[in-house]
């Protein structure tokens, strides 16, 4: 009995997780340049000292990230921008360490420094970029920003810096807890990429699919109802036995 009732509490206890990877995900699609996450289930072995495994338990798990690139958006906003194809826009992550994002709703605060929409400051070649005064910004394709400042004639374009735009491989990154990507561990910094591009005026959707993401709610709403039922079965014959143990 006691093994019956062990696979559906841990089957429970695990769709819950596995539900929660899901909402997540349906939180954030309308969130710009946000990649969803993946979760799987897998059988594993409880073994107890040398013997054999007495019973088997569920595990679910994030094995990885979404990098599928997400629809553009057109916004004319000239400090948003968003990557043309492969690509990450660096900046400085919670922990202080480089982290990367596609989120390019970019904004100044009160001091000029140029940041994310959360508040991550944007990094250029030798640091956080900021921007002065000024009465026009242009972002160029590779991520060069140039700005014409208060007072200046119309063709007066000055050169600040230029962002810094990385190209890693999908399996050097991974997703932190703040919900930015960071390099990892064992992983060699990363240099400006020249291939990189970035469309002025635009931002990337979230890639989360909101269908599929229902849908897989729905159909771990009904297996977690499945181990409950389980649950209750397993109760009921402990039951009847004990009733059985007590008449004989």
């Amino acid at each position: 009995m006691d093994k019956a009732l062990y696979l559906a509490m841990t089957g429970a206890k695990h769709i819950e997780r596995a539900q929660a990877v899901h909402a997540n995900n349906m939180a954030n699609a309308t969130t710009t340049g946000f990649r969803a996450d993946f979760e799987q289930a897998r059988a594993m072995s409880v073994y107890y000292g040398d013997g054999l495994p007495s019973r088997t338990y569920s595990l679910a798990e994030n094995p990885g990230t979404d990098f599928t690139m997400g629809s553009l958006a057109e916004t004319g906003r000239e400090l948003d921008v968003a990557i043309d194809g492969p690509g990450w826009i660096a900046v400085q992550g919670a922990n202080g360490k480089e982290a990367y994002t596609r989120a390019g709703a970019l904004q100044t605060n009160a001091l000029g420094q140029l940041q994310t929409a959360d508040g991550r400051a944007v990094l250029g070649e030798s640091g956080p970029l900021t921007i002065p005064p000024n009465e026009k910004v242009q972002i160029a394709q590779d991520g060069t920003l140039s700005v014409r400042e208060l007072g200046q004639a119309p063709n007066a374009l000055g050169q600040l810096g230029r962002i810094k735009l990385v190209n890693p491989k999908d399996s050097q990154l991974q997703k932190g807890e703040d919900g930015a990507m960071y390099l990892r561990a064992g992983q060699p910094a990363l240099k400006i990429d020249d291939t990189v591009r970035v469309k002025s005026g635009f931002i990337e959707n979230s890639n989360v699919n909101i269908v599929d993401e229902f849908t897989n709610v729905i159909a771990l709403a009904r297996q977690f109802d499945m181990h409950l039922k389980l649950m209750r079965t397993t109760e009921e014959n402990n039951s009847s036995a004990t009733k059985l143990l007590q008449v004989s």
